[in-house]
Parts: C-alpha cells; sequence; structure tokens
C-alpha cells in the first residue's frame, strides 16, 4: 500500500514542483478535512459553497422592518395634504362662494368659482372682460351681514375650499384698465375710449347696458394707471364703480386689492363651466387708437402750410 501511494505521488512530482506549497493537497501531508469545510463540498469535491440566503459565511440574519400601521401613518398623510392645500390656496387657486346676484346670469347665488392667484405672482394684471374677484377697496359692503361660520366652515376657509368669513370680497367683470375713458348715456351701450361694447352675451336678460338715474348710471370717467372700473352683468341690481364713485378712489378699485380672475364655475356640477373673455372685447380698444386720428389729422392739416411756405421763399428768393 506504501508504494502504491508513493507511485501516486510520484507521477504528479511534475506538478507539485510547480505549484507554492500552500496549494499541496492537504490529504497528502496527512491533514483531516470535515465535510462542512467550506471550501469542499458534501460529495467530497472541492468548490466554493453556495449560500441562498444572499449573505456571506460571517454575515447575521437579516432583521425585516416591520410596516407602520395606518393609524401611525394617517396623521402624517393628513399633514401633509394640509400642507398641500395652503400652498394651493396662497399661490395656485382658491375658492370662492358668490354671495348675491350682482353677476346674474353669468354667475347665480350660491354657486362656487375656482380664482386663479398664481399669473399674478408673475406680473399679470387684470384684462378687460376678466371677471375678477377683489377686496373691498373702500368699504364698499358697508352694511352687509357678516357671515358667523362654524369650526368646520372656519377650518375649510382656513385651506381654502371655502371663502374666508373674514375677508370681504366682491366680484364684478373688468370693464375698463388704466388709462381707459369708461363712458355710458342714456341707457347704453357703454364705450370704452370712443368704442362701444357688445354685451348681450353676459348682461342679465332685460337689462340695459346703463341705468338712466341720477345716482351713477350715467357716467364718464378716466382709468388712472394701477386701477380698473368693474361692473356686474346684472346691470340693474350691482352697487358696483359706477355707485361708489364717493369713495375716495372715484369708484375704481386699486389693482393691488385683485385677488385673482376667476376662471371656472366649480359648484354645482350641473353649472360647471369656463368663464372666459366676451368676444367684444377682442375689438382693438386701447386709448391710444383714439387719439391717433386727430394726430393724423393734425399733421395732414400742417403739411399744405409747410409746403405754401417753402413755395413762397423759393419765389422771393428769385
Amino acid at each position: 500500500m506504501g508504494d502504491v501511494a508513493v507511485g501516486a505521488r510520484s507521477g504528479h512530482d511534475g506538478e507539485d514542483r510547480g505549484r507554492p506549497a500552500e496549494a499541496a493537497d492537504p490529504a497528502a501531508d496527512g491533514a483531516v478535512t470535515s465535510g462542512n469545510d467550506p471550501g469542499t463540498a458534501e460529495d467530497g469535491t472541492a468548490g466554493e459553497q453556495t449560500r441562498t440566503d444572499g449573505q456571506g459565511p460571517g454575515d447575521s440574519a437579516p432583521t425585516v422592518k416591520k410596516p407602520r400601521s395606518f393609524w401611525k401613518e394617517l396623521p402624517i398623510l393628513i399633514g401633509i395634504a394640509l400642507v398641500l392645500a395652503l400652498l394651493i390656496k396662497t399661490f395656485l387657486v382658491q375658492a370662492f362662494s358668490i354671495p348675491s346676484a350682482s353677476m346674474q346670469n353669468t354667475l347665480q347665488q350660491g354657486d362656487r368659482v375656482l380664482v386663479d392667484k398664481l399669473t399674478p405672482w408673475f406680473g399679470s394684471e387684470p384684462e378687460r372682460g376678466e371677471v375678477v374677484v377683489f377686496h373691498d377697496p373702500a368699504n364698499w359692503l358697508a352694511g352687509e351681514p357678516t357671515p358667523d361660520p362654524n369650526a368646520l366652515q372656519t377650518f375649510l376657509s382656513w385651506i381654502g375650499l371655502m371663502p374666508s368669513a373674514e375677508e370681504k370680497d366682491l366680484i364684478k367683470r373688468v370693464i375698463g384698465v388704466g388709462g381707459d375713458t369708461v363712458e355710458c348715456k342714456g341707457t347704453g351701450p357703454v364705450k370704452v375710449n370712443g368704442k362701444a361694447l357688445n354685451e348681450s352675451s353676459y348682461v342679465y336678460p332685460g337689462n340695459t347696458p346703463c341705468t338712466n338715474d341720477s345716482d351713477g348710471g350715467q357716467f364718464k370717467v378716466k382709468v388712472p394707471e394701477g386701477y380698473i372700473w368693474v361692473m356686474g352683468d346684472h346691470r340693474q341690481n350691482s352697487r358696483d364703480s359706477r355707485y361708489n364713485r364717493s369713495d375716495g378712489n372715484n369708484g375704481m378699485v386699486p389693482v393691488d386689492k385683485v385677488v385673482g380672475r376667476a376662471i371656472v364655475v366649480a359648484w354645482p356640477i350641473n353649472r360647471w363651466d369656463t368663464l372666459p373673455v366676451p368676444d367684444t372685447f377682442d375689438q382693438n380698444l386701447s386709448a391710444q387708437t383714439a387719439a391717433v386720428a386727430p394726430s393724423g389729422l393734425a399733421l395732414a392739416g400742417v403739411v399744405p402750410i409747410v409746403l405754401w411756405r417753402r413755395q413762397r421763399s423759393r419765389q422771393g428768393g428769385e
């Protein structure tokens, strides 16, 4: 038996000389190998032990985190929702309730409208024909009853789902902007910089564009820069710029009092609609166009005089 062992080893002498000492077969040196040796498989063949748990030989067992219960996560979710609601109310849109019939039939009392508050942050100012919400500029709502909201209404107004009871806001249509001359005689039409407005698409049926009364139905005003002139669509039931000309602003609304433009009727569902600018405001109503004609006439009158004087000068020189 010893010869056989030696012969077997001698047959691999050439290979053993080329190997490092530590690479030699441990069984040949009398080393004892265990079936659990990481370097040897259970069947005695050499090879790496394969682990199916994704860990190395010395790693400890993984600890599985227990998910939070729904009731622990609920306050966090509510907090995130409130923060988002406040951000939306402050910078994007806010809901307002229509308190009166002054904007019929465009808006009915009790309608909820969504107001765009984003564009004013980028310097956008109200334009003719837009329906806008604005803070009471000069005590226009004096004598109006003050609502007494309950706790739920106060909370909903705080997050922007209902209008605030403390804020006195109005909603009207912009008729004139800074630099415009707005006027009305008799029963109408309303004119902006001398151009008549066709208001049949939004003025309350049966109303005339103007009212022939001494309180304010007849007017001609020049709108200063930084202000707007507003009127309700229900002309015979709206205390707007016409009837507040003794308020210190001559009935004008400062632009910095404007909350934003009403863009959608959101509630009730059967009244859902957008609030576009009427077509009559597509015409060129700029105040500058009204001044072009007189300037052109003046120029046309001056040219012949200049030519006549030049002709006289030539004749005198000859």
